[in-house]
């Protein structure tokens, strides 16, 4: 019923520009048989690992929680243990040019928030990190802005209810049953004497 909090994220990013990244190179097949999220992180990109030079899981990228990634990231399968794995491997922010929706979904409902930057802010990143590979990129959920050294602030639009679920740290379900009291009393109002409704109602303020 939580999910970790978002409000504003700093951090170096690690840079993956393969576009039309899709949910099976980003979980194999293979690791889908897990019902939870426990050691997910080894697998992420686990077929992508052995290629030279590939970032994510090298040294050099430990501590950093941005993914700048290529266009139309997580196509593919609507698998939800994709988001679970970039969310165990340390990333709490993705920026691309596109998503594809069902990821899109899946990673706001998991504590991953997927900015959607235009192409020419996107080549600034890439140029900005390529220069300064120590480059601090600011998330600020709360404004909606991207931020970071030789790029223009850029606004980022994110679903609103999504947002405040984030903000808040609770997922749907959380967000719902703080509001019981308010159901209750709602339902209470609603309810006739002797129904089916009261009956319900009465239980549940038991």
């Amino acid at each position: 019923m939580s999910v970790p909090q978002f409000t504003r994220l700093v951090s170096r990013v690690v840079v993956l520009l393969d576009t039309d990244v899709d949910t099976d190179q980003i979980i194999p097949a293979r690791y889908l048989k897990v019902t939870d999220k426990a050691g997910l992180g080894d697998a992420l990109f686990a077929d992508w690992r052995a290629r030279p030079g590939f970032p994510i899981g090298a040294p050099e990228s430990a501590g950093a929680h941005i993914l700048l990634a290529g266009n139309n990231f997580g196509c593919g399968s609507s698998r939800e243990h994709a988001p679970w794995a970039l969310v165990a491997g340390g990333f709490r922010a993705i920026v691309s040019t596109s998503f594809a929706d069902i990821f899109r979904g899946n990673a706001l409902k998991n504590g991953l928030v997927p900015v959607v930057v235009p192409p020419a802010v996107h080549a600034k990143l890439v140029a900005a990190r390529t220069a300064q590979p120590g480059l601090q990129v600011t998330i600020d959920l709360e404004a909606q802005e991207l931020r970071a050294e030789g790029v223009p602030v850029t606004p980022f639009t994110i679903d609103g209810f999504a947002r405040r679920c984030l903000l808040d740290g609770v997922d749907e379900l959380g967000f719902l049953l703080r509001y019981v009291p308010d159901i209750v009393r709602h339902e209470e109002r609603r309810a006739l004497p002797g129904t089916i409704l009261s009956a319900v109602v009465e239980e549940e303020s038991a």
